[in-house]
């Protein structure tokens, strides 16, 4: 059962008809208690990292943490999972992964001007093995943002894309996850990506 931490700044909708694909149970709740229950957690997000960390029921999200239990952040719901982030005026993050959030500068330093948001298509590249990964193969997903983490550990880089800039698009340490992309709309690999997830909450679920 995949619970989806609902907050108002998340793309519940596509997420939730993403896991009905892949024939998950799962639920959509803001409630403390009932969060606790999943054996797998989502948090999505959409819009500003200050909005989301005044509206995020931290103390929860925290407490899953700490269970062991499987917990992913998907784009906005990614970059939570981290220290802190400058947009808007620095704010601090959730803290569970080490690194910060920075937007795009949209000029390379040779002086070129270049688009923000970063909106499309762009490769994976994988650099440090992981579950999320196992048995995939690199390929395209799809991005929308205007802000990218710079991870201070590299070994909570599991893929990584170019974007003018290093683009940390899979992370994860333990039982902490996150994309920056939306799998949800990322075809064939975003798909895989977020089956792999479901397996490792179930794999998780059969020791406890």
């Amino acid at each position: 059962m995949i619970g989806i931490v609902d907050y108002g700044m998340g793309n519940l909708f596509s997420v939730s008809k993403a896991l009905e694909r892949l024939g998950a149970e799962y639920f959509i709740s803001a409630d403390h208690s009932e969060l606790l229950t999943a054996d797998g957690l989502i948090i999505p997000g959409v819009g500003s990292f200050r909005d989301a960390m005044e509206r995020l029921q931290v103390n929860t999200i925290k407490e899953y943490a700490a269970t062991g239990k499987p917990l992913l952040g998907i784009c906005l719901g990614m970059q939570l999972l981290f220290e802190s982030s400058e947009e808007n005026g620095l704010t601090e993050g959730l803290g569970l992964l080490p690194g910060s959030v920075h937007r795009f500068p949209g000029q390379s330093p040779g002086g070129e001007s270049y688009k923000v948001p970063h909106m499309g298509w762009n490769k994976l590249e994988f650099v440090n093995n992981s579950p999320l990964t196992k048995n995939l193969e690199e390929d395209y997903v799809y991005f929308v943002h205007s802000y990218f983490v710079d991870a201070k550990n590299s070994d909570v880089l599991i893929a990584k894309a170019d974007y003018h800039e290093q683009v940390s698009a899979v992370v994860g340490k333990d039982n902490i996850m996150g994309m920056q992309f939306h799998p949800e709309k990322s075809s064939k690999l975003g798909m895989a990506l977020l089956n792999n997830f479901l397996q490792m909450v179930e794999e998780r679920k059969a020791i406890r």
